[in-house]
């Protein structure tokens, strides 16, 4: 998810530059409510590709059941109640899809992230239209549609275990470890709209789940964020994390990166570079967070990269990086690549994640951790898994099919070598760097 990575990914999947997102007629919105037009986003829902993904999964009957439950709230008080209702149940109607609990409902590979991503944006179409006898305000309406996505991201839904008691003497917890992980949406739409993405998948596959590990079990727990500079801006990310990474053992973003390898993000840099969102949307600044005066231009990871990238966890390499963009201090505008990490003073320009939103997601999530006082004692950073591709032969977005033998094998593999890779993570002793 960061420009060179997009690049790459684009390259990877044989998309064909410039196809147009479908441009199917929007309604306007009915004259002297608070209804609003679709998004970008959900514009996209008129494609044959999305309404495939949904009549395949059985998904396409989440938003007109999402609609009749709203048409018989009778105060707004009714409608947040459907609407916490409805998103929680479509986060763990995806989950339960994945990990292979309940009828499949459709020909759709259960390990398929799609579903959700369409099925998400169908509930906020609704919303967004929707006009209540009773008369819903603008602000009203926003808090409705932001309660959609923290339950529908899984935002809502992070069981942590309870801290395990100290063993007398020895200062260490016996208990089962708690993990954190969070993916993305699909991106590039406009590129392929066909596009999965791996890290949406490991989101859905881990949830909840309980992984062994050579120093006792581990639980995972996770969530969703959308591809949007605006979600970002606006704090999404600290919101959803705050509460919980002074109660976990160690977190990892997760997002799609380059082709055939996994990487381990060393550094994350201050710097968004401008690649349009699933808004179309592009952003070119500093990333904007609170109390910027102490902000750093860089963070680094805590994850034990050394552990990680020597393990044996699956068939795609797993490499530490460790380059950057940067401006050297002194060096006016320039930017150059450093391999080896930044320099004293430097200003970036790309992390090793790019500059894009994994690249930011990784930045706030470890800006959060130090802010938080837990560096020395809190494994945490980002992993990019390698990028999803279509099989040989299906690499046309106007003419190939939504799936394929290959498309879903890779996918596979990428959730288990991720899995794989948590359990090394969490085995390891203490946090990298600190």
């Amino acid at each position: 998810m960061t420009p060179l990575r997009v690049r790459i990914g684009v390259l990877g999947l044989a998309l064909v530059a410039g196809l147009a997102a479908p441009t199917a007629a929007t309604a306007a919105p009915p004259a002297g409510g608070t209804a609003t037009a679709p998004t970008v986003e959900e514009r996209r829902l008129d494609g044959p590709v999305p309404r495939e993904i949904l009549r395949r999964s059985g998904f396409d009957a989440v938003a007109p059941a999402f609609a009749r439950e709203l048409g018989r709230a009778g105060s707004y008080r009714e409608a947040r109640a459907v609407v916490a209702h409805e998103g929680a149940a479509l986060w763990r109607r995806a989950v339960d899809r994945v990990q292979g609990r309940g009828p499949a409902r459709g020909d759709l590979s259960r390990d398929d992230d799609r579903p959700l991503y369409w099925a998400r944006l169908g509930m906020t179409r609704e919303l967004r239209a929707w006009e209540p006898r009773f008369g819903l305000e603008a602000g009203q309406r926003a808090a409705l549609l932001a309660e959609v996505e923290r339950t529908s991201r899984g935002q809502a839904d992070l069981r942590l275990p309870p801290r395990a008691p100290k063993a007398r003497g020895k200062g260490t917890d016996k208990g089962v470890k708690r993990v954190l992980l969070t993916g993305f949406d699909p991106f590039t739409l406009d590129r392929d709209i066909r596009i999965s993405n791996p890290s949406g998948a490991v989101a859905l596959a881990l949830d909840g789940t309980v992984i062994d590990t050579p120093q006792g079990p581990a639980r995972v727990e996770t969530a969703v964020f959308p591809v949007r500079w605006r979600d970002f801006t606006e704090g999404a990310v600290e919101r959803a994390l705050r509460p919980y990474l002074p109660r976990v053992d160690l977190f990892t973003t997760v997002s799609q990166g380059r082709v055939g390898r996994f990487d381990v993000e060393r550094t994350n840099g201050a710097w968004r570079g401008g690649f349009p969102d699933n808004e179309n949307v592009s952003r070119t600044e500093t990333v904007p967070v609170a109390d910027p005066a102490s902000q750093p231009q860089w963070t680094t990871t805590t994850l034990p990269y050394a552990a990680i990238t020597a393990a044996v966890t699956g068939r795609f390499p797993v490499y530490d990086n460790t380059g950057v963009t940067e401006i050297p201090a002194g060096a006016g505008t320039g930017a150059v690549v450093r391999p080896d990490g930044p320099t004293p003073g430097s200003t970036a320009r790309e992390g090793g994640g790019g500059n894009y939103l994994s690249n930011e997601i990784a930045y706030r999530a470890t800006l959060l951790r130090d802010r938080l006082g837990l560096h020395g004692r809190l494994p945490g950073g980002h992993v990019h898994t390698p990028v999803l591709r279509f099989g040989t032969g299906n690499t046309d977005p106007a003419a190939g099919a939504v799936t394929d033998p290959e498309f879903v094998r890779e996918r596979l593999d990428i959730v288990a070598q991720t899995r794989a890779i948590v359990a090394v993570a969490v085995s390891a002793p203490g946090p990298e760097g600190s």
